[in-house]
């Protein structure tokens, strides 16, 4: 593998060399590369991304200095026609040979393909950028614009073109900026005609973007400008535009100052041929009018069912689906109140969110019975959706716990199912697949020895579904919804197989697009072992270390617990050993207290994993985003979680005087309930480099600790590390706990903590690339394990922090991302101290991870 390597680094090497000594090669005598833009300000070399920015002729786009898209387009052939004319059509004796071959109509395809082919790589790839006079003087203009609009007015600019001496047909380009002294913002006086922008102005204006004192910046006379817009049309200015807005600057012997005058005109109005100026108004919605069921076919039909409410007026064309209350709660423009532009847009998100109208239309005319021109009707036109959507899933998938799956499901949606805009939603799914190990507890040879069928039913309310009000907690703007959802689940020749019931009281609303909240008020699971007795079939691992020690020859036992070959019987053999053992009767001795202390581990495993566990949780997500749309390069997203659970029904055992079970614990149903508190926080930043580079960062942190009923966390709420979202040097569930190794199947913990860094770029077309490290761990604390290996006592059981390095293909479909990333071990925890940096950094121990976009 060493010598694979070795020969694969020699190849690469030996790639780059090649490549490098012919980027050039597509160039004319009298052109050259460009090869680096310098930006000298005061005869200082300028570091800020913005000024650079204003180039419009950047170099190559290069990793590692390898412009590997400038090499790929030069592949391409400037003369492909003339080369096929010559060496195909000109050239009888192998045209005709091929029309024989090929037929005539295929010949024409295969020329045409070769040229399809070459503008593919020459779309691909990336033309040189060739170092232009003209486009280097737009460079200059383009600086000194900036530098005027950051405030230095007298700003001198001056550029150089270098050959490069030493480099063929290669050049680079030095501006030089002279910015000489800016000029601050001084004295700010207003001429605004009408009287009511005037007195809005006014009574805003501490809120104003432009800072007396403050350097002259062309943006803050920009973001002055939105304010007042946004200022005017959500205060009752209907028709204002930014059009009617302008400042004048006079920079005239004011010793570097700007005075300032703010100008807004009156509303421009065209009569005819004649144009004339009238003051702005403040105008009023005088009446609301919904139309519920319109469509385009509905147009011109008469209106049969009308109502009113709160002063809306809603009419059907056929007989009215909906409560009034229910759409004219979704509706912020009120009669009686001012336009709003907010209003507008809040109106059109929260009928959108209902899920049960397509895009809604609203529209703003004069009232006529109004002579003052200041009254507005509004209409807003609704276009439902079909009460009934179906839909299904199919699914393809491979995992290191499942060689081949098959997923399907369906679902079916009753749109305004009590006519209060409520959704409710019935699905089914299943799955069936071919597990990497069948637990070897299965007599027949099935291909698909594992399966999944399991059933969920939601109910969505666009409102707090509470006794009480909560308005003034969370305002109808904020998109409130109430969510009761019912699941049920079982699992078959997957583990232990397991029945799963769900039930979830769920509360999510929206401040702004970036803030979203949700509140589990009661989100409650039972989980059914059905299977207990096929734990060490399933969990080989836990098997293997008592057959182990078993047959060490030290043992002693007064039972026989071996088969006639000499292994541990399962259960009865491993289950008897271990109580044999726990018990401490004396019915099994000589062992040595590591080998005791591994069996008590093994146990204590075995029993949480294969109790039932009842969740009586509540937790809150708090989430902000600042992503606007899939494309976006640069974005912050942080979320916060808290969960506790338990307490509710520790309280009820503790007032109703209930007995405990032999282990200390209230039993609910028969079942231990959990009881534990849990937080997460995860951040993730993105990075925009430019020319497609992106760095990513993502930080994770997460602890779950038991108290009160319960010694150890839920298997479903614990953390695990390692997989194609993780550490993807180590594969799912199996690095860690700390530096125990990952012994077990399924290796979980308590705590968790995760960082990730990754630098991705473009390599040609909708092929990129990154490379990343990966850093985390898991361990246990204040829970029943003691294993040294597996806990975190304190911070220096940091040094137990594993560490992943490697790189990454992506080919961008523009819907998903297809992934592939190698993660190699490079700082292993399981390893000894002083024996963990990259002892296992090669191909042969490398992860290899397919995925669907990107990891965060």
């Amino acid at each position: 593998m060493k010598r694979l390597f070795a020969k694969i680094l020699l190849f690469f090497l030996t790639l780059v060399l090649i490549l490098s000594c012919n980027a050039v090669k597509r160039l004319e005598p009298n052109e050259n590369l460009l090869v680096e833009n310098e930006i000298y300000s005061n005869a200082q070399e300028v570091k800020d991304s913005r000024v650079y920015s204003q180039l419009y002729q950047e170099p190559n786009t290069s990793f590692l200095g390898i412009p590997f898209r400038l090499h790929f387009y030069n592949l391409a052939r400037p003369n492909i026609d003339s080369i096929l004319t010559v060496k195909y059509l000109e050239n009888d004796r192998k045209k005709n040979r091929l029309i024989n071959i090929l037929s005539k109509k295929q010949f024409e395809r295969f020329l045409n393909s070769r040229k399809e082919f070459n503008q593919w790589i020459r779309r691909t790839g990336e033309a040189p950028v060739i170092v232009n006079e003209e486009e280097t003087k737009k460079s200059e203009n383009r600086l000194k614009s900036w530098y005027w609009n950051n405030g230095w007015f007298n700003v001198e600019t001056d550029y150089q073109i270098i050959p490069l001496e030493e480099k063929e047909k290669r050049a680079r380009v030095e501006y030089y900026i002279t910015p000489h002294d800016p000029y601050m913002v001084d004295s700010i006086k207003t001429s605004i005609s009408s009287q009511p922008l005037d007195s809005l102005y006014q009574l805003h204006k501490n809120n104003s973007e432009i800072k007396p004192g403050v350097q002259y910046n062309t943006l803050d006379f920009n973001d002055e400008r939105d304010r007042l817009s946004q200022l005017f049309r959500n205060n009752g200015v209907y028709n204002f535009d930014q059009e009617y807005i302008s400042f004048d600057a006079d920079t005239v012997n004011t010793d570097h100052k700007v005075n300032t005058t703010l100008i807004i005109k009156n509303r421009r109005n065209n009569i005819g041929d004649s144009i004339s100026r009238v003051p702005f108004k403040i105008h009023e919605i005088s009446k609301v009018n919904i139309f519920t069921d319109y469509t385009y076919a509905n147009r011109n039909r008469p209106l049969t069912d009308s109502a009113r409410h709160e002063g809306y007026t809603l009419y059907g064309f056929d007989k009215m689906r909906y409560r009034p209350e229910a759409i004219t709660d979704a509706v912020f423009i009120k009669p009686g109140e001012i336009y709003s532009d907010l209003n507008r847009t809040r109106t059109y998100n929260r009928l959108n969110s209902l899920r049960i109208f397509k895009y809604p239309n609203i529209q703003f005319t004069p009232d006529p019975a109004d002579s003052t021109a200041t009254d507005l009707v509004t209409n807003v036109f609704l276009t439902p959706l079909p009460k009934y959507s179906l839909g299904f899933d199919f699914d393809i998938s491979q995992s290191n716990i499942q060689e081949f799956g098959i997923a399907f499901g369906g679902s079916l949606l009753i749109r305004n199912i009590f006519r209060g805009a409520e959704n409710f939603e019935i699905s089914g799914r299943g799955s069936v697949g071919s597990s990497t190990d069948a637990a070897g507890n299965s007599d027949d040879n099935r291909f698909f020895d594992i399966s999944e069928i399991g059933a969920d039913m939601k109910l969505t309310f666009p409102r707090i579904f509470l006794p009480f009000n909560t308005e003034r907690l969370i305002p109808k703007y904020m998109s409130p919804f109430s969510t009761l959802s019912l699941g049920v689940s079982t699992q078959n020749n997957i583990g232990l197989d397991k029945q799963n019931f769900s039930g979830i009281i769920n509360y999510r609303w929206t401040p702004s697009k970036q803030l979203s909240n949700r509140l589990d008020l009661l989100n409650i699971q039972y989980v059914k072992n059905l299977n207990v007795a096929n734990y060490f079939n399933v969990y080989r691992n836990s098997y293997e270390e008592l057959n182990e020690i078993i047959q060490t020859g030290n043992v002693n036992t007064e039972q026989d617990f071996l088969d006639e070959e000499g292994e541990l019987i399962i259960p009865e053999g491993a289950d008897g050993f271990i109580d044999g053992v726990n018990d401490n009767d004396g019915t099994t001795s000589g062992l040595t207290e590591d080998q005791r202390q591994n069996i008590i581990n093994i146990r204590e495993r075995k029993n949480r994993l294969t109790e039932n566990n009842l969740i009586f949780a509540s937790n809150y997500t708090y989430l902000w985003n600042t992503k606007q749309n899939l494309y976006d390069q640069e974005f912050s997203r942080f979320r916060f979680k808290i969960e506790t659970a338990g307490n509710f029904l520790s309280a009820i055992t503790g007032v109703a005087g209930m007995d405990k079970n032999e282990n200390g614990n209230y039993e609910v149903l028969g079942v231990a309930f959990s009881q534990y508190a849990k937080t997460e926080i995860d951040f993730i930043k993105h990075w925009d480099l430019g020319s497609d580079n992106i760095l990513a960062a993502r930080a994770f942190g997460g602890v779950a600790i038991p108290y009160g009923n319960a010694n150890s966390i839920p298997f479903a709420r614990s953390f695990f590390a390692g997989g194609p979202n993780d550490n993807r040097a180590w594969q799912a569930y199996d690095l860690g706990p700390g530096s125990s190794g990952g012994r077990n199947e399924f290796n979980e913990a308590n705590m968790k903590l995760a960082f990730n860094l990754e630098y991705r770029y473009n390599l040609v077309g909708s092929l990129n690339s990154a490379f990343f490290i990966d850093v985390g761990n898991i361990w246990n604390v204040a829970d029943i394990v003691e294993d040294e290996a597996s806990t975190f006592e304190s911070f220096s059981d940091l040094k137990d922090i594993a560490v992943g390095s490697g790189f990454g293909l992506r080919y961008d479909f523009n819907f998903f991302v297809l992934r592939f990333d190698i993660g190699f071990k490079t700082y292993d925890p399981a390893k000894p101290l002083g024996h963990r940096w990259f002892k296992d950094y090669n191909f042969n121990h490398a992860v290899y991870n397919v995925g669907i976009n990107y990891p965060f």
